[in-house]
């Protein structure tokens, strides 16, 4: 038999009465809810998960640093996980992408696309490809802090770096991609390109302007320090297009201006890639998981789905030429118009309302997109409002990415990183259950950091205390989502079963 103390009673007196009118009530709920979940960062850039760390978003900072959010207590960890000291952020430059190696829960290796200052004649930038370690991948909060240097290239101008690299999740071995932007300046012109077809179109010796696909667990190139990787060679999609026959080995796709946020579709291996215009249009390019490479994007020749209208570049479409899904006008006025495309992800995560949805954005002009990609034009929607988090300010995103359950986030160069996820689902998990519950109760009468979701205020007001508003968000949305292993066949919130539950948990701690 429990003995409750004083205190305890009056807390289970509490609970019974909440509960009861949160059961009997009729309850309605968002279909999602968007939090802020850091800030106060420096120029953050971009943010990943980790093979094995479902708990811990990663997160890059512009000027070198990478930091680890702990999804379960919201806080962002005071140390680095990595300080990459020799960036340099000319311009567009700077520590720009991420990516963890699939088996890193095994090898601990992760990759970086970083720019540092140049090292040949007529360049700005040098955009370098590098391999960390950690010792322990599972456990360990620090990187180690030397390098393996994999691919290193030049940039004649400091802009349009590209910066983003990834893993398909359907690619058979480990694949790295990269992409380069056309190295800067206007048209794919003058000094550092080529002349008569610019960097995008040369695929002889030009990295610049194309999507690289390295092996970077292999090395055919023994002899050099500066080039530790793999060309993928085999047949159809397994190997590189240009094996063989004319054109550099490393090039998956070319003909990009500056592909500075892509993302593979986590179920089908769809690549999608946002490639940032020059003034008339800017679009977002799809190559097919079942893609064998050598797509020609079209640049510079073609803007989007137009001919090129300035420079007197243009031209009609290029052998090879794969025109973009969506475009949309450059500098123009209204919803559907925008500056400088962020590239986004196709939707997997735990809201229904999302899935199958492609969201992206457009840095300078603030919007947030959607649309389905069976039919780009006819179902794109400017959603900026289903998004209005109750603390911080959504504003200029360069990435939109997601975590280990697919939940969508927000990277706001401004300092901030916003979740999107299902009310109630406190550690993110994907689904509102028992774990969230715990949390709500663990935490139940105490202050805690402003709007904290990850310690259980949830419900929106900024209150910073966790108590009966947040229960019920807990509440109103029982058993949302897909459950964890751990947490299957749940049933619905009984009266008598949930009080039972919450007395014994809140006479537990007191």
């Amino acid at each position: 038999m429990l003995i409750y103390s004083p205190r305890a009673r009056r807390v289970f007196a509490i609970g019974l009465a909440v509960v009861a009118t949160c059961i009997s009530a009729p309850q309605t709920h968002a279909a999602f809810v968007t939090s802020r979940v850091a800030s106060g960062l420096s120029s953050p850039m971009y943010a990943t998960h980790a093979p094995g760390r479902p708990n811990e978003l990663f997160i890059v900072e512009r000027s070198g640093a990478i930091k680890i959010l702990d999804k379960s207590t919201g806080e962002v960890n005071p140390s680095l996980f990595l300080n990459i000291t020799d960036t340099d952020v000319f311009f567009e430059g700077g520590l720009l992408g991420l990516a963890f190696h699939p088996d890193y829960a095994t090898n601990g290796k992760f990759y970086v696309n970083v720019t540092t200052a140049p090292i040949a004649a007529g360049t700005d930038l040098t955009t370098r490809i590098r391999e960390y370690t950690v010792t322990n991948p599972l456990t360990d909060n620090t990187a180690n802090a030397t390098p393996n240097e994999v691919l290193s290239f030049g940039q004649p101008g400091g802009n349009h770096n590209g910066g983003w690299i990834g893993f398909s999740p359907t690619d058979a071995g480990s694949h790295l991609y990269i992409m380069s932007g056309d190295g800067g300046g206007s048209n794919d012109n003058g000094t550092g390109h080529t002349a008569g077809i610019g960097n995008a179109q040369d695929i002889t010796n030009n990295f610049l302007g194309k999507v690289l696909r390295i092996d970077v667990d292999g090395d055919d190139f023994g002899g050099d320090a500066t080039r530790d990787y793999a060309i993928p060679n085999g047949v159809g999609s397994e190997g590189n297009p240009f094996v063989g026959i004319t054109g550099d080995d490393e090039i998956w796709a070319y003909g990009l201006r500056n592909p500075f946020r892509a993302s593979f579709d986590r179920q089908t291996g769809d690549l999608y890639i946002g490639d940032v215009g020059q003034g008339a249009r800017e679009e977002i390019d799809r190559q097919l998981g079942t893609s064998e490479g050598g797509e020609n994007y079209g640049w510079r020749l073609r803007e989007g789905d137009i001919q090129t209208p300035a420079g007197g570049i243009g031209g009609p479409e290029p052998a090879d030429h794969v025109g973009p899904i969506y475009d949309y006008q450059s500098f123009g006025a209204g919803d559907f118009t925008g500056d400088s495309v962020t590239g986004g992800l196709l939707y997997r995560g735990p809201v229904t309302e999302l899935q199958g949805k492609y969201i992206f954005a457009d840095f300078v002009d603030q919007h947030i997109w959607s649309f389905d990609p069976a039919d780009p034009d006819n179902t794109v929607a400017r959603i900026n409002d289903d998004f209005d988090p109750a603390l911080g300010n959504i504003n200029s995103i360069v990435a939109i990415t997601e975590d280990t359950e697919g939940n969508l986030y927000f990277v706001d160069i401004g300092g901030e990183v916003f979740r999107v996820n299902i009310p109630g689902d406190v550690n993110a998990d994907g689904f509102v259950g028992i774990d969230d519950l715990s949390v709500i109760l663990a935490n139940w009468n105490q202050n805690v950091g402003l709007a904290n979701h990850a310690q259980g205020d949830l419900a929106g007001n900024g209150d910073a205390f966790v108590g009966i508003d947040d229960l019920n968000v807990v509440l109103a949305n029982w058993n949302t989502g897909t459950p964890p292993t751990s947490q299957a066949n749940i049933p619905e919130p009984g009266t008598i079963t949930f009080l039972g539950l919450i007395g014994f948990a809140l006479a537990r701690r007191n």
